[in-house]
This record gives C-alpha cells, structure tokens and sequence, in this order.
C-alpha cells in the first residue's frame, strides 16, 4: 500500500485527496507522475523519521525523474537524511549532485557548509589544526556562495566568516 494512503488524520487525507486531483490534471507524462508520487511518499516517510522507507521512495523518484530541478530537490532531501543520520560523505556527494543540477541552491550550499564546519570542530578537538583549518576555509567557501545566493539567510556563518576574517567585502553585495 502506498505511504499516501496510510495517512490517518483529516489534513493529510485532504492534502493527498488534492494532490491526488492536481497529478491527474497535470499535462505530463505517465513517468513524471509516478515519480511525484515516491517523491511525495518519500517525503512523507521522511517527516516521520522513517529514514529508509523515504530513501527508497527517493530512488524510485530518481529512475524516474527527468527535470533537472525536482531531481536536485530529491537529491537534496537524500542529503538531509544521510546528514541527519551522520553518513556526512554520502551527505555532501549528495548535496554536491543536487548542486550540479541545480547550483542557485543556497540550502544544499549551506548545509555542506555545516558538516565541513561539523568535521572542523571535531579535528580542531582531537589538535589538528592544520585539518580543522582546511575544514574551515571549504565551509567559509560553500557559505560564501550560499550568501551570494541569498544575501539576507545565514545571518550567523555571515558572523562566522566576519569573526573568523574569512569574509571578503563583495560577499554580501
């Protein structure tokens, strides 16, 4: 049985019911429907921490998908589950992909930022602080285009990068 059809409270049986209607007007292809509904399941899974179900929902999507922007956003939402469940490499090769198709993402940009941020406080714990700098300098570069992206969001990595003077003047402008 599809995740849609579990729902059990009134909003989410409504918000199915419509989103159900709105797929079948939709103009497009059998395939790019298919793929909306894993997506949709997927990102229903995930909400309520079933990690791997909303994994599996988000590789289906991906066979399926063809538009270069919904297949970052669920390459995107992949990311925030291998983040979440601290796979930090599988995170960022993730995150990377949605930015190769996608690269005006400034909240995969960002979340990059955090885990290379993350791998520096850990490596500056554990005294290496020639690893914890480079760490440092590739979250501040991934911050950098997240705020060039989205100048008024990340108001703290913009305090960050003034603080720890890896902000350059045109950042923000």
């Amino acid at each position: 049985m599809p995740r849609t059809q579990k729902n059990d409270n009134f909003i989410d049986k409504s918000f199915t019911v419509m989103a159900d209607i709105i797929l079948k007007m939709l103009p497009t292809n059998k395939a790019s429907k298919e793929a909306f509904a894993y997506y949709r399941d997927g990102m229903s899974a995930q909400s309520e921490g079933e990690y791997a179900e909303a994994l599996e929902n988000y590789e289906e999507a991906l066979k399926l998908e063809e538009d270069a922007n919904d297949r970052s956003y669920i390459l995107y939402n992949m990311g925030l589950i291998y983040a979440s469940n601290g796979e930090h490499n599988k995170a960022i090769s993730r995150y990377q992909e949605a930015l190769d198709l996608n690269p005006k993402m400034p909240q995969a940009l960002n979340n990059v930022a955090v885990i290379y941020h993350y791998q520096g406080e850990k490596a500056k714990e554990v005294g290496d602080s020639d690893e914890a700098e480079a760490l440092f300098d590739k979250a501040a570069e991934y911050w950098k285009q997240a705020i060039r992206i989205a100048p008024n969001n990340y108001i703290e990595a913009q305090n960050w990068l003034k603080t720890t003077g890896r902000s350059e003047l045109d950042v923000f402008f």
